[in-house]
């Protein structure tokens, strides 16, 4: 049984697939309590594998986006190779401080300040609250650096670090600005 706070389809609205269709998986609970967090994820269902697969098999949307709270607490390969088997392309949004299945397609590092303990990288996104410093994770081995403004409350800020370190890309919440989940 794993505890998810919500599964639902949409859009991704950040990082590298933004646009994308995806049935997004949101497991429930935290290792860290980040004070900028926009997710009510501590409340959620007990649920099987049969019936999150059953969910997931409904979708058009090739793309799964596991996510949370922190995904990484509830998932092993089995659940990974489960979403494959039923044709779908696994995607992770994690803090990066716990390992993630290898056969997981796309893995979108959040780092939150605490130790990464990933072997692989797809994507760092950093959220960006202001004045922090950001560069020690250009060092983390991933295709793609972006830094993403909290809650699109400092969009601008984040546009003139770019502009001055421009190895960073830029990550909208793009799903807050047009108004869906």
């Amino acid at each position: 049984m794993r505890k998810i706070n919500e599964i639902f389809y949409s859009l991704q609205g950040e990082g590298y697939h933004t646009g994308t269709p995806a049935l997004f998986i949101r497991f429930s609970g935290c290792n860290l309590k980040c004070s900028f967090c926009d997710t009510e994820h501590e409340e959620g269902d007990w649920m099987s594998d049969e019936e999150i697969m059953a969910k997931a098999a409904q979708c058009p949307a090739k793309m799964v986006v596991l996510t949370g709270g922190e995904p990484s607490l509830w998932i092993d390969d089995a659940f990974v190779d489960e979403l494959h088997r039923i044709g779908k392309y696994v995607c992770i949004e994690t803090n990066g401080t716990h390992s993630v299945p290898d056969a997981t397609d796309w893995i979108t590092c959040s780092p939150k300040g605490a130790p990464v303990a990933l072997k692989r990288i797809d994507e760092v996104k950093v959220v960006y609250t202001g004045g922090e410093d950001v560069e020690p994770y250009l060092s983390l081995p991933a295709r793609a650096h972006f830094l993403q403004p909290c809650s699109c409350k400092n969009t601008k800020e984040v546009v003139a670090y770019i502009l001055k370190h421009p190895q960073w890309r830029l990550s909208l919440q793009t799903h807050k600005w047009i108004g869906i989940l």
